[in-house]
């Protein structure tokens, strides 16, 4: 992020960015991309459990940055860049044309170099030529400053880099930051000799008459601070930090001015009320939160709590603040588990099914085979289907021929007459013009004997597609791919086949309008309410502890319920994690009846997936139901448990969302009220 985007800015004189990305979402559901698993994460700077990352602390200090020198940096040309006496940097330099003030980009000249190298800069600032020595260590880049009106101060040049400059408490301020243990330089001009406090850290300073530049050398380690009044200008606060030590620093707007604030984990507002600064933040831990402002503070309350602030010689005000309780999570035990798939089996009644017997289709891409078994064609567009066909067997059948579009990750699986003959991975189709004329085919070997000599057959197919293709690209036909079986036929087999399909309960009719049309898909137990709180699982077997328990092949369901009972004004992310274990299974995670995501064993890499505030209820009753699609026999799941991504205090209270529970309707069918 350090090279890409200074790059960027000076390289290429961009003045508009886009940060991708900034907050990993989770694509709930069946909205994930088909060639994507659940999260959504992508390294974002905020991760999809509301943890900021380092990198968020680098586009913090690149934002800070930008904001504050927005007035020169936004109108700028390419300029004479130094000279580096090391080959191994580059420099490229713009410059404001109207005040003269350089931004210089110092990198490695292969961008892709992590060496340390070390160099003289000869240098022909705005105010004077100077040989400045300048570092990079590892992947990193700087933007250095020079020529700059800082506030009522003039900025000669820095080998620290700029976070945040302002005027805060009738003084300016000013953030530098550098590399850990790197050395720094930093030259500012005065008229007559200022007068130098180093207020903390380790700053040498010497004052030139005959050019008025006060030079500042010192080593990037934790906090310097250097408070300079007099010589011609008004008072100057500098903070010379680490990279780290810059990124615990938050800036806020108030009506009566910007704020400096150090030591919160984050800031959401911040407001001034007479001598009392007033602060809605959040805390990771106990220790030092310190606020810049005005210097008639005497007050610094944090989420309504006073801190018992004093006044520093920075002139800062120091209060001491408590960390966040520590938040317990319950051990997930006492499962019920239910095999499902009866849909398998000879004798199901799938009479209230769709007859699959469409000769055509709308979208682009014909099937192998007639009739036409894409899902979409019949009202299911998403999630696991069903599909069973009816033949009459001669005895010659020796092979079970299939295709389907399933999507990245999609599988199928196959039974004949409630035999389990095995799985294949779906497959997708790239777009119109490079139409895939096999790709996810399944052949499976008829055991002799199966099948009998005009007896009445059934073949039953568990499909499990991913999600429908995006639409990002100009390819009308990309984003209609089909999902389903493409192509299905019996070696052997002379007779005819009716072929019947059932999907999401309802297809395109809502039966649970709350959580919408892309919460289930056609699983046995999903039409039927498994994945609801209130089911009535009583007479499901019980699984103390779901790290042993093994499965076999099709579809198996596990249920539990757990009490959270979070401490209040707190804000702690729980995440289910799933320990993995070897073997081809999915699971598919209900919480309190939200479908939040597959968890894919044998693909990864997501193990964590977020239980969301508001659809996890932090202090009450929630519901667990695992859907699991094993592939194989006798696959052990491994351990399934609650972590908590983090904790601090503070937050957002988030209101508990509607989670229907599960209600018998009359005749058997089951939905949510």
């Amino acid at each position: 992020m350090k090279v890409f985007y200074k790059s960027n800015l000076i390289l290429g004189g961009i003045t508009s960015f886009s940060y991708y990305m900034a907050y990993g979402g989770t694509s709930w559901g069946w909205v994930p991309g088909p060639d994507n698993y659940t999260s959504y994460d992508y390294g974002a700077a905020i991760t999809e459990d509301r943890q900021l990352t380092t990198k968020y602390d680098e586009f913090k200090r690149q934002g800070y940055f930008l904001r504050a020198m927005t007035p020169v940096l936004a109108k700028t040309d390419l300029a004479a860049a130094p000279v580096s006496s090391n080959s191994a940097i580059q420099t490229v330099a713009r410059a404001n044309p109207d005040t003269g003030t350089q931004f210089v980009l110092v990198r490695h000249a292969t961008s892709a170099s992590t060496t340390s190298e070390t160099t003289t800069l000869d240098w022909t600032t705005p105010d004077g030529h100077y040989s400045v020595p300048a570092a990079i260590s590892g992947h990193d880049a700087k933007v250095l400053v020079a020529g700059y009106d800082l506030g009522g101060q003039r900025l000669v040049y820095s080998t620290s880099e700029i976070m945040t400059n302002a005027f805060i408490g009738g003084r300016d301020m000013a953030l530098l930051y550098g590399t850990d243990g790197a050395g720094g330089q930093t030259v500012l001009r005065y008229s007559s000799p200022p007068t130098v406090d180093v207020l903390d850290g380790m700053v040498t300073s010497s004052y030139d008459p005959s050019t008025g530049d006060l030079k500042l050398d010192y080593t990037h380690s934790g906090l310097a601070r250097v408070l300079i009044t007099g010589g011609g200008r008004r008072p100057l606060l500098l903070l010379i930090g680490t990279d780290a030590t810059a990124a615990t620093f938050w800036q806020a707007d108030t009506a009566a001015g910007p704020v400096l604030i150090r030591g919160t984990s984050l800031v959401r507002s911040a407001r001034l009320a007479g001598g009392t600064a007033v602060l809605r933040a959040d805390l990771a831990r106990a220790g030092d939160v310190e606020v810049f402002g005005p210097a008639s503070l005497r007050r610094l309350v944090i989420d309504g709590q006073p801190t018992g602030a004093k006044p520093t010689a920075s002139g800062s005000l120091l209060g001491q603040v408590g960390g966040p309780e520590p938040a317990q999570l319950p051990t997930l035990t006492n499962w019920r588990t239910h095999a499902e798939a009866p849909e398998a089996q000879p004798g199901f009644n799938d009479s209230s099914w769709a007859t699959a017997d469409h000769t055509t289709t709308a979208l682009p891409y014909p099937p192998q085979t007639l009739p036409v078994l894409y899902a979409d064609d019949y009202g299911f567009n998403y999630g696991n289907v069903w599909y069973r066909a009816h033949f009459t067997a001669t005895g010659a059948e020796t092979q079970v021929n299939l295709n389907a579009i399933t999507g990245g990750s999609g599988i199928y699986q196959v039974w004949l007459n409630g035999q389990y003959l095995g799985s294949a991975n779906g497959g997708t189709q790239a777009d119109s013009d490079t139409h895939n004329p096999n790709p996810g085919p399944g052949n499976f070997t008829i055991p002799a004997g199966l099948l009998k000599p005009g007896e009445r057959s059934v073949l039953s197919v568990l499909v499990g597609n991913m999600s429908n293709n995006d639409d990002w690209i100009a390819d009308d036909n990309r984003f209609k791919q089909p999902r389903g079986l493409y192509a299905a036929s019996i070696a052997g087999s002379s007779g005819t086949i009716t072929w019947k399909i059932q999907g999401a309960r309802g297809g395109q009719n809502l039966t649970d309008p709350v959580r919408g049309p892309l919460n289930t898909g056609g699983l046995y137990g999903e039409r039927s309410g498994w994945n609801l709180p209130g089911y009535p699982d009583s007479s499901w077997s019980p699984v103390n502890s779901i790290a042993q328990a093994t499965v076999s092949s099709g579809v198996t369901w596990y249920r539990t319920t757990f009490r959270l009972d979070l401490p209040e004004g707190q804000d702690v992310p729980v995440n289910l994690r799933f320990g993995g274990s070897a073997g081809r299974y999915q699971v598919i995670l209900f919480l309190n009846g939200w479908n939040l995501g597959r968890y894919i064993n044998d693909m990864g890499p997501q193990h964590d997936f977020v239980l969301p505030a508001g659809l996890l209820r932090d202090r009450g009753r929630n519901t667990l139901a695992l859907a699991v699609i094993a592939q194989d026999d006798n696959l052990t799941l491994g351990p399934v448990s609650l972590v908590a991504a983090g904790n601090v205090r503070g937050g957002v209270p988030v209101t508990d969302v509607p989670s229907p529970e599960y209600d018998p309707v009359p005749g058997g069918v089951t939905g949510a009220r």
